[in-house]
């Protein structure tokens, strides 16, 4: 079966996961039939979904139509042998129990066609036990959406020891039509990617407590703010719900062995039903408030402790083939919104160091969650799990940008779709280095600026990476004066800069677009200064900048106020100098920016500068605006211009 073969989808279950689903194979354009064991439960999921779209369509994520059109795609059934009958994939999201999904799949084989693949939405139950309750283990895999489905970017695509190949080719294809960004778990192992990360770490936490070692402040500021990761470890426990880490932690621990043995501070937690958020209390007491987690309590013991126990899960993941680094940190990334993945957290810290950690405390305790795994040594020997080398033309890798050349356009795309193209000190750093080379490229005539995916332009500052290191004035002085330092390259290159805008482009996205010459929007767009609301103002230049382009009085609506403004609206404000649909956005930023790289280099190159200089002397301006005119008139392009213009044709400048 291919992709093209596939209409009719069928989703078991219309819970939270199953409703989910529905909506994202509804809205991808699949007729979906949505099945659970009470009319009420079809029912309350069905207008879930019918909520969901409308809220979708508020936001102008999709047009009213497009809701509609999903809607009417979705068939509420409560009878099993009616949802299964005649569909090409048969999705299961029912509760995760093992035994729930056994009695499932034991009824569904009777009545689905022999043709049907079945994916299981377990996000750690075996595979390969799931897929042995049917007749077909070999069309039966893991597809891991995360919560909520409509949001989360990331699908687990897992093989059981039995899965054709090509069914797992299939799934991955049906979850990019989704929208969806598969990655593949090449063998069947307890929590897969994601959760044989999360959860282990959630442990150790808790063991790092209930030892006394640290108090569940100083942890949860040191995962948060020493670390970077969005929340603190008992604050993501209380969140997801702390019985559910255990029970997925459980069952590694009698799947995998002693290293996964449940903390017993987790196991009080659960026997109280103090089990998070949902329950009013967990670490955290919520008729209270929740969670105040300081941003001065970092340890870095505690720090090198967790590292340590992320790196050895990833260690041990690859070690197993279950996956590789690169597969792994995208998971990660994507599934739990860390700002970079394991992996390069790990190298980042010195895998030689996390090692030495670890055989520490296994010297101390004789834990065997302590014990370094062989690939773990291995990797540390030969330099971290990824070993660097020189790329081979000479020019710079980036990890958060996507640098390319066509022609005389340099295309620089924020490459963090996973985090909205958020701007961390990471992509500052090698922003500024993108922009130093491609001002020293002189085959580069003009440069287009863009951000991966379809989400965001720019998010703003990703926050998370950069309260790394806690609250403190003085490192926030460094933090602004590097951005701006930063983004003035862009301003400053003597190359036209082309914006091309979709979707967000809010707080430090927008002050990065402001540094822009020209700026094209499409349709969908949102812009904001939303600093004002959070208590700080715009520190990237966009105090400035933004005062230059729209004019005082409207930079400081934008900013005081904090409100989001469509892209007309700032296209009135002159803030853009166009607004295309959505589909024609890159073409036509493209066709733009070559016009611009056809454009005088020199002449270009003065332009922009007498422009600067008049900024805040007007006299300055007009001497080098002199001084650049008479430099002009020795130069080939005047003449090739002024032939071209006598003959009627289009000047080939060459920037001599």
């Amino acid at each position: 079966m291919e992709l093209d073969d596939v209409d009719r989808i069928t989703v078991l279950g219309a819970g939270n996961m199953g409703h989910g689903i529905t909506e994202v194979a509804a809205l991808a354009g699949y007729d979906v039939v949505m099945r659970d064991i009470q009319e009420e439960f079809v029912q309350n999921g069905y207008e879930q979904i019918e909520w969901s779209l409308d809220k979708l369509s508020e936001k102008d994520r999709i047009t009213e139509a497009e809701a509609d059109d999903a809607l009417d795609r979705i068939t509420p059934v409560v009878d099993l042998e009616a949802a299964v009958k005649d569909v090409d994939v048969i999705i299961e999201a029912v509760p995760e129990k093992m035994e729930i999904k056994k009695d499932v799949y034991s009824e569904v084989g009777k009545h689905a066609s022999e043709d049907a693949i079945f994916a299981t939405n377990t996000s750690s139950l075996s595979i390969t036990e799931l897929s042995e309750e049917t007749d077909r283990p070999e069309r039966f895999c893991g597809m891991h959406f995360f919560n909520p489905p409509v949001r989360m970017q990331l699908v687990e695509v897992i093989s059981g020891a039995h899965t054709d190949e090509a069914v797992l080719d299939l799934i991955e294809d049906l979850a990019e039509s989704m929208g969806k960004t598969p990655v593949r778990v090449h063998k069947d192992s307890p929590g897969f990617i994601v959760n044989r990360v999360l959860v282990p770490l959630m442990n150790e936490a808790a063991w790092i407590v209930e030892a006394d070692d640290a108090t569940i402040e100083e942890v949860d500021s040191t995962t948060k703010y020493g670390i970077g990761l969005p929340m603190g470890a008992f604050e993501l426990a209380d969140q997801v719900g702390i019985d559910v880490g255990y029970h997925v932690l459980d069952y590694m621990h009698s799947e995998l062995g002693e290293a996964y043995r449940p903390c017993p501070l987790l196991i009080s937690k659960v026997e109280k039903d103090e089990i998070g958020k949902k329950s009013g209390r967990g670490f955290y007491d919520y008729e209270d408030g929740g969670p105040e987690i300081p941003g001065d309590a970092i340890r870095d013991d505690v720090r090198r402790r967790l590292l340590a126990i992320m790196a050895n899960e990833v260690a041990g993941l690859i070690e197993n083939d279950v996956a590789d680094a690169d597969a792994i940190d995208e998971a990660v990334m994507l599934g739990a919104g860390y700002p970079e993945g394991p992996a390069t957290m790990a190298d980042d810290e010195g895998l030689d160091t996390l090692v030495e950690t670890l055989e520490e405390l296994h010297e101390q305790t004789g834990e065997p969650r302590y014990e370094p795994t062989d690939y773990l040594r291995e990797a540390a020997d030969a330099g971290g799990f990824y070993v660097e080398t020189e790329p081979a033309n000479g020019e710079s890798e980036f990890e958060t940008l996507d640098v390319s050349v066509e022609d005389d356009v340099a295309h620089v795309q924020l490459d963090r779709p996973h985090r909205m193209n958020t701007i961390s000190e990471d992509l500052l750093d090698e922003f500024a280095v993108a922009i130093d080379e491609l001002a020293d490229d002189d085959e580069v005539r003009a440069v287009l600026l863009s951000g991966a995916g379809d989400r965001a332009f720019s998010a703003g500052a990703d926050v998370q990476s950069m309260a790394t290191g806690g609250s403190d004035p003085l490192s926030g002085v460094e933090l602004s004066k590097k951005g701006q330092s930063t983004f003035g390259k862009l301003e400053e290159l003597d190359k036209p800069v082309v914006a091309a805008i979709d979707g967000y482009c809010i707080g430090g996205g927008m002050e990065l677009a402001t540094c822009a010459d020209f700026r094209i929007a499409s349709t969908r767009s949102e812009f904001g200064q939303p600093e004002h609301n959070l208590g700080i103002l715009p520190g990237w230049g966009g105090t400035q900048r933004l005062t230059r382009i729209v004019g005082e009085g409207r930079a400081k609506e934008i900013i005081f106020t904090a409100d989001r403004y469509d892209p007309e609206t700032l296209e009135e404000y002159d803030f853009l100098n166009e607004v295309v649909a959505t589909e024609r956005l890159m073409d036509r930023a493209f066709e733009f920016a070559e016009d611009m790289a056809a454009g005088p280099p020199i002449a270009q190159k003065f332009t922009k500068r007498a422009i600067r200089a008049g900024r805040t002397d007007s006299e300055a301006g007009l001497e080098v605006e002199s001084q650049a005119f008479g430099h002009l008139m020795n130069t080939d392009d005047l003449m090739e211009g002024v032939t071209a213009f006598m003959s009627d044709e289009e000047p080939e400048f060459e920037g001599k």
